[in-house]
């Protein structure tokens, strides 16, 4: 069991970067960005072979976060310059990455044992709790600049900012790069981690993301920037823990890992929506008895006159 939750702790803290990419697109932006799948398995597939052609670890990591940069600007500029709606422009790369990433790899999947990568010298769990705080910390500082203000402000309301003279295509583009850069950097980072990467690593990370996202927002609340982000990565380790106990149940198979991600994502969004219909009908009932009390009191005030 102990083992199990370390693990859990250590695969959440892998995919918090993946999950603060979804809150960049699908919070901030409000833009259905199904690039996702694609541009993780981007990131997995540059870090991979270039380690096995004996390119330094780090600098593979960085270039496959390049990558995934590369992936969002498309996308956005399939979005606002080629004018193609939001959701299928995310479709459209995800589809157009997984040949590139075929093209990438060479094959369906690149083994990396025997390696050496980041955590050939130090582990996931000890180095992954100061990158996931480094870059949490650096998002929260750059939503409070003028450009970060202006990219919050565009998802909030487009006809808004543009009326202040900001130029939304510029700020869509900039807010899919950077979620998609850190989705192909968490990619990187599983494919070392797990010592292979993968042409189908991607699927469902979009699910994923979101599950964690939605988590977090449900544990911590959003109520500024820095509760959204931190919820986010919280969002993903309890996502992960979620994951590793139901596994553990005899009658969960290691296939049933959708099928759990779908049910723990259904839970995170009904639960909320049925605690505020709880509380107002609540406060229904609550204002009904008063109502009825006033009356009551009124009518034996007015008869007793």
């Amino acid at each position: 069991m102990v083992n199990s939750l370390i693990g859990a702790l250590e695969s959440g803290l892998l995919y918090a970067l993946m999950a603060l990419g979804v809150y960049i697109t699908f919070r901030i932006l409000d833009f259905p960005d199904l690039t996702v799948d694609g541009s993780f398995t981007t990131g997995g597939a540059i870090a991979a072979v270039m380690i096995t052609k004996g390119a330094d670890p780090l600098t593979a990591t960085l270039l496959a976060c390049c990558g995934g940069i590369l992936a969002g600007i498309v996308t956005g500029l399939l979005h606002t310059k080629g004018r193609i709606n939001g959701l299928l422009s995310g479709i459209l790369m995800m589809i157009a990455l997984h040949s590139i990433n075929m093209r990438i790899l060479g094959k369906p999947n690149v083994a990396l044992l025997g390696e050496k990568t980041i955590f050939s010298s130090i582990s996931p769990l000890w180095l992954m709790p100061f990158v996931v705080l480094a870059i949490k910390l650096l998002l929260d500082l750059f939503f409070k600049t003028d450009i970060g203000l202006a990219l919050r402000a565009t998802g909030d309301n487009k006809r808004m900012i543009r009326s202040f003279g900001a130029h939304t295509d510029s700020t869509i583009i900039l807010g899919l790069s950077l979620s998609n850069g850190l989705v192909a950097l968490s990619g990187a980072l599983i494919a070392q981690q797990s010592q292979f990467a993968d042409i189908s690593s991607g699927i469902g990370m979009i699910v994923i993301g979101l599950a964690s996202v939605i988590i977090g927002e449900a544990i911590l609340g959003a109520r500024t920037v820095f509760f959204a982000t931190l919820a986010a990565v919280i969002g993903s380790i309890v996502y992960r823990m979620v994951v590793a106990l139901a596994l553990r149940i005899d009658w969960f198979e290691q296939t049933d890992l959708k099928l759990i991600t779908a049910v723990i994502v259904i839970v995170a969004l009904v639960l909320p929506s049925m605690r505020r219909a709880s509380k107002q009908r609540t406060l229904g009932r609550r204002r009904s008895r008063e109502i009825v009390e006033t009356t009551g009191e009124n009518a034996g005030f007015g008869g007793g006159r």
